[in-house]
């Protein structure tokens, strides 16, 4: 246990360093304040790691005060030029991990941090200037580690290393490019206040750094998204929804287990097969890319990946049960890890329940350490791929497990682009959730036309390719200045204005386009743009297209037109007709439009 807390006591060290960015002493309050947020481990080993905290800041005072220097050659003192660009945390890193190896650890560890402690010092007397983008760095993946829930936590961790980034460059003025090593960092702030104000302003984006991992091993992951309401209190009408992403290697099984959440997921890519269990009998049916299927909360499940090549790649829309927004998993099959929830109850309790002695219960719940998602023989996977495509439904009913949309006849199709839909009519599971699904295939340059939904509020993934994104919005312009409104006003632009809320899109992006706000979408000339998207709140929604050749505003009678835009209607009726297609259309850059987002 002590050479643990001695490792855990080393990484608390160099993280609370980072975040400190080196002045005078408040080291050890951070490092205290690691410690306790460490509730995975014990008490015992939490108060260990805080005696180590203060252990160190004495010693540091005493070597500070008492002069004592020298000490054999170490780690540090290599004259490397890789080495040298490093900076003292990343040695002290790599210092301690060699230690690991060695017969007198302690000594070590000890060599390692007075080396250190004169690293440092020659780093903030000028020989090598401390990097504040690297130390920024390293704060932020500390943070990525720390805060496995992500959502707000993860956030304001990271904002306190922007802000200690700030603090370091105010300490080094006059920081130039070119001078001794030097680096430049004139005009941070300004770009860090950008990237805040869109931000705020951009509430409906998420990307690659806005998910967390649940769970993971050399196999694949399993990524989930915070709560919406975690991001911006406008999403409240999807607060209990959540949106994961599931990727497999080929060959691999994820272990049984049940979600107290009930699940709609769709193949983005690959193939598998899936199991459901149920009291007395087992389901299964095989997946493939364009699939649609449903695991109930509660449901025992378990799928491979029964590709040799590819990656399974699934993208899922939960829905919780018990906690709104909130869900987890529960394994019975297992071991150590994924840990069984069979584990949790007294030993006289699973002795009776299975009328078996403790050792063979502890053999069976002791045994398995690899993870959620595991390597599989290629007889294994054979043998757990016999089954049709899509399978019997267990649940009642005729439908099938699967429903795959690119089967379908798509409801709108031409040269610019394609959109498959299926709702509860077609595919009953989707009846109570009261959503429906579509996936709009976008040929590259080309646009989908601007349209919103009566109802639904669509949760949008980049399922594969790039281009961007705008969409109208007044809730956001609510939220400027007042000033900026006030002058709207007394200009007389009317009493609520829309700002754009404009994104570039790629593969995992996911977007939130509320009921009734214009939405449109450009793919990137370089390839096809696909957007699957969850409607939530499917249930006598209604499409109204904006442009094109059944576009709403045609619809208007020849007074309206004239009253509300102005003019006469003759000239309203030319711009609005004018554009022959519809829903898909030639993109900006394909008629000699904008060129860049």
């Amino acid at each position: 246990m002590r050479c643990f807390c001695l490792l855990l006591f080393a990484l608390l060290l160099a993280s609370a360093t980072i975040a400190l960015g080196y002045k005078e002493d408040p080291e050890l309050k951070q490092c205290k304040h690691q410690c306790e947020a460490q509730k995975q481990f014990g008490e015992e080993k939490i108060r260990t790691c805080i005696q180590q905290c203060e252990d160190y800041v004495r010693e540091k005072q005493r070597r500070e005060h008492g002069g004592e220097g020298g000490g054999s050659t170490t780690f540090f003192e290599e004259e490397d030029d890789d080495l040298n660009r490093r900076s003292p945390i990343e040695r002290l890193r790599e210092c301690t991990k060699g230690c690991d190896r060695s017969k007198q650890k302690e000594r070590c560890q000890s060599r390692c941090q007075e080396t250190y402690e004169k690293e440092k010092e020659r780093y903030e007397g000028g020989g090598n200037p401390v990097d504040p983008e690297q130390e920024y760095q390293e704060c932020r993946q500390e943070c990525r580690r720390q805060s496995r829930e992500g959502g707000s936590r993860q956030e304001r961790c990271e904002e306190r290393c922007q802000e200690q980034r700030r603090e370091r460059e105010r300490e080094q003025p006059g920081r130039r490019e070119g001078g001794g090593g030097m680096y430049m960092y004139e005009g941070r702030e300004r770009e860090e206040e950008e990237e805040r104000r869109q931000q705020k302003q951009n509430p409906y984006v998420f990307e690659e750094r806005h998910f967390f991992t649940g769970m993971e091993t050399q196999h694949g992951r399993l990524r989930i998204l915070p709560k919406f309401t975690d991001r911006s209190k406008l999403l409240k009408g999807i607060e209990n929804y959540r949106v994961a992403i599931l990727e497999a290697e080929p060959q691999t099984f994820i272990v049984p287990n049940h979600w107290d959440a009930d699940t709609l997921i769709f193949v983005a890519n690959g193939r598998g097969a899936v199991s459901l269990m149920r009291q007395e009998r087992r389901e299964s049916f095989n997946i493939k890319q364009g699939d649609i299927f449903r695991i109930n909360a509660g449901t025992t499940a378990y799928l491979i990946n029964r590709d040799s090549n590819q990656k399974l790649v699934l993208a899922k829309l939960l829905q919780p049960v018990n906690t709104p927004g909130q869900f987890e998993a529960f394994f019975g099959a297992g071991g150590e890890n994924p840990e069984s929830f069979y584990t949790a109850f007294s030993n006289d309790i699973l002795e009776a329940a299975f009328n078996t002695r403790r050792d063979r219960l502890q053999r069976l719940f002791g045994q398995q350490k690899q993870g959620v998602i595991i390597k599989a023989s290629e007889e294994q996977v054979r043998a757990m791929s016999h089954h049709e495509e899509g399978g019997i439904w267990p649940f009642g009913g005729e439908s099938k497990g699967t429903f795959n949309l690119y089967d379908q006849r798509p409801s709108h199709s031409n040269e610019y682009g394609q959109l498959f839909e299926v709702d509860s009519s077609q595919f009953r599971q989707l009846r109570d959730l009261d959503i429906a699904i579509s996936l709009a295939n976008i040929t590259q340059g080309a646009m989908i036309a601007p349209s919103y939904n009566s109802k639904s509020t669509k949760i949008t993934v980049v399922v594969d390719g790039e281009g961007y994104f705008e969409m109208a919005c007044p809730h956001i312009s609510q939220s400027q200045s007042q000033g900026g409104r006030q002058q709207r006003q007394q200009q007389g632009a009317g009493q609520r204005g829309y700002e754009k809320v404009s994104s570039r899109l790629k593969r995992g992006t996911v977007v939130v386009v509320p009921a009734g706000h214009p939405f449109v979408a450009v793919a990137s000339n370089n390839q096809n743009l696909q957007l699957l998207c969850f409607e939530v709140n499917a249930y006598n929604n209604e499409k109204f297209t904006l442009a094109g050749r059944r576009n709403v505003m045609n619809q208007l009678e020849r007074e309206a037109k004239e009253l509300a835009f102005g003019m006469p209607a003759r000239e309203v009726d030319e711009i609005f007709r004018s554009q022959k297609e519809e829903f898909f259309f030639k993109g900006p850059r394909q008629q000699g439009g904008r060129s860049d987002e």
